[in-house]
């Protein structure tokens, strides 16, 4: 079984995919962080050096690695299932949970952090509103969808964890 979430930054995949890993049992992959460990540098570094062009490149590159990866929980980068072909790959074999926020949450949750290079804005409310309209087709194509923005950690990963056995009995009872 290998669980993609997927969203917006300040949902909650990381915290969300940590706290669901332990509770399978399963290896967690943060792939922003993967991307780091890979680069020698942060997300910003690498936007500074290489551009959004080079951070995408990495990001589809480590996407690929993982398609056909066994079980494990993975929190994507937000833009990472705007690309067709990261999509196809994070689908292989997984369950695809979008977590999603009131932009309004997002902002808070985000606070003043820097180290968000898509962020950068004077108005980062706006920003945030132009970059989830954006990406709403892309989120949609998710299993399932969840909103965090009055949700604990606990409710979001006990509502995935109902999809998944609601998934697993489904699967069984389709099995001829």
């Amino acid at each position: 079984m290998k669980v993609v979430l997927t969203g917006f930054m300040g949902t909650g995949k990381s915290v969300v995919g940590r706290r669901l890993a332990e509770r399978l049992a399963l290896p967690f992959v943060d792939l922003d962080d993967a991307i780091e460990a890979a680069a020698s540098m942060a997300i910003p570094e690498i936007f500074a050096s290489e551009g959004e062009s080079g951070f995408r490149r990495r990001e589809r590159e480590l996407i690929a690695s993982l398609a056909n990866r066994g079980s494990c929980v993975v929190a994507t980068g937000g833009g990472a299932v705007l690309d067709p072909e990261n999509l196809r790959n994070l689908r292989i074999g997984a369950m695809l949970v979008c977590l999603v926020a009131e932009p309004a949450v997002i902002l808070q949750r985000l606070g003043g952090d820097a180290r968000r290079p898509l962020l950068q804005s004077p108005d980062r409310l706006a920003r945030i509103r132009e970059l989830l309209e954006q990406r709403a087709a892309a989120y949609a194509q998710a299993d399932l969808s969840i909103d965090t923005s009055g949700a604990d950690i606990e409710e979001i990963v006990d509502r995935i964890m109902c999809h998944l056995r609601l998934e697993a009995v489904g699967n069984v009872d389709r099995v001829p």
